[in-house]
């Protein structure tokens, strides 16, 4: 049985960088052929959460693959059937926002448009401040696109950060396993725990 080739890409949700390796090193230990994608900000920036080379180094040990972060390293995604099945994890707003209006100037969203393109499912865990906002809108869309998917979201601080949504990290292999059999794992928006 042949594995199920999973594009893993990879935004510059900074704060959220440690808990999508761990999933990402979960799904791999779950036996997923991991094809590592990251925008252009999660392949070059250093921030308070991190050394870029640190992040890269540790995801290439991973998966044991060169992770795609051009626009002509994922171009052929769809084409060559690189991916069975796609998460973006973690996913910005301007990333959501980017995938609704169908703009596809970087790795991550120019990977999902090639992968989409052959009809293969695509999963969001989204990690947004202002997803209750003015991206609200996105939110709704996507989760009305046929062929993606949510990971499962909750308000992370809905004191300071009344606007903000975060995916449910832990729940990414349910997610992927109901996808993968065209299905939205339910509850989509959950309380806090």
């Amino acid at each position: 049985m042949n594995k199920v080739k999973l594009g893993f890409a990879i935004c510059g949700s900074f704060c959220n960088m440690a808990r999508s390796i761990d999933q990402l090193e979960n799904l791999v230990k779950l036996g997923y052929d991991v094809l590592p994608i990251m925008s252009f900000n999660a392949y070059s920036l250093d921030t308070k959460f991190g050394k870029a080379k640190d992040f890269i180094e540790k995801i290439e040990n991973l998966t044991s693959k060169h992770i795609l972060n051009s626009l002509t390293e994922v171009e052929p995604i769809g084409p060559k059937g690189l991916t069975d099945i796609m998460i973006i994890c973690p996913c910005t707003g301007n990333t959501l926002g980017k995938i609704c209006h169908a703009i596809s100037d970087t790795p991550v969203t120019l990977a999902v448009k090639s992968h989409l393109r052959v009809k293969k499912p695509l999963v969001v865990a989204l990690a947004s401040n202002d997803a209750l906002g003015a991206s609200f809108k996105n939110v709704s869309k996507i989760m009305n696109t046929k062929h993606i998917y949510m990971v499962p979201l909750s308000q992370d601080d809905c004191i300071s950060k009344p606007n903000s949504l975060v995916a449910h990290f832990d729940l990414v292999p349910d997610t992927i396993d109901q996808a993968l059999q065209g299905k939205q794992i339910q509850p989509v928006f959950r309380s806090v725990e």
